[in-house]
């Protein structure tokens, strides 16, 4: 089957970004990437997502071939505006509305909506999110009706026929580690569990067999889980 035409994909340096961008690059004929530095506390997973472009390069000639350029912006905005775990150096807590604090108001829609406007310039109408509804994360921004209102308001505000996937929306962190092996094998998996970069605290002194990370935090926990549920199923054949 041809590929399909063109892509942006929001690659943070993260796992679930990761596997979209593996996928995105068996789909479609050209592939370019987005990251966003906002002061995020894991600034390394900026540092990780060069690594991982590089690395996915050698996966095939194709893969090499469709990936095009890569752009980070800078939104340090976010920062500035909001009042985060991920971009200021407090503990882990639940807020009054019981979301946890390392939810950063607005920022998927900030990411959306500035990588739509870069798809604008040129010329891609498809959006590759990472984003996931059903991984325990309990973010207002990663529903999948938030980003459907969303795709129908870049289209109508910019007249482009935009498009917003969202391959993992309804897969856990188990089914993410399943889709990676789908799209990418063995290899896949183990980039990553090496490359990619997950742990809100930044931590990579210590590679587990999920990958790096501190093993205390929310997305931590979430990944390490995943990473168990995952085996066991393959074990279980």
């Amino acid at each position: 089957m041809a590929p399909f035409g063109k892509a942006l994909v929001l690659l943070s340096g993260g796992q679930d970004s990761t596997t979209c961008l593996a996928w995105t690059l068996s789909q479609f004929a050209h592939v370019e990437t987005v990251g966003f530095d906002y002061g995020q506390r894991h600034r390394i997973e900026l540092a990780m997502r060069v690594e991982i472009l590089s690395q996915l390069r050698t996966f095939s000639p194709e893969w090499n071939t469709r990936l095009g350029e890569d752009h980070v912006i800078d939104l340090s905005l976010l920062k500035t505006l909001s009042d985060s775990a991920l971009t200021s150096d407090v503990a882990i807590s639940l807020m009054e509305n019981g979301l946890p604090n390392t939810f950063v108001p607005g920022r998927n829609l900030f990411f959306l909506l500035t990588a739509a406007t870069l798809a604008y310039r040129k010329g891609i109408n498809t959006l590759i999110g990472g984003m996931s509804q059903a991984d325990g994360a309990g973010y207002p921004d990663c529903r999948e009706s938030a980003i459907n209102a969303l795709e129908q308001s870049i289209s109508l505000g910019m007249d482009f026929p935009f498009r917003i996937k969202t391959p993992l929306i309804h897969k856990d962190k188990a089914a993410i580690w399943e889709f990676a092996q789908d799209t990418g094998g063995d290899r896949l998996l183990d980039l990553v569990r090496e490359y990619t970069h997950t742990c809100y605290m930044g931590e990579r002194k210590e590679r587990k067999d999920w990958g790096y990370g501190c093993g205390q935090c929310p997305a931590c926990v979430l990944r390490s889980n995943g990473h168990e549920r995952f085996l066991k199923k393959k074990a279980a054949g």
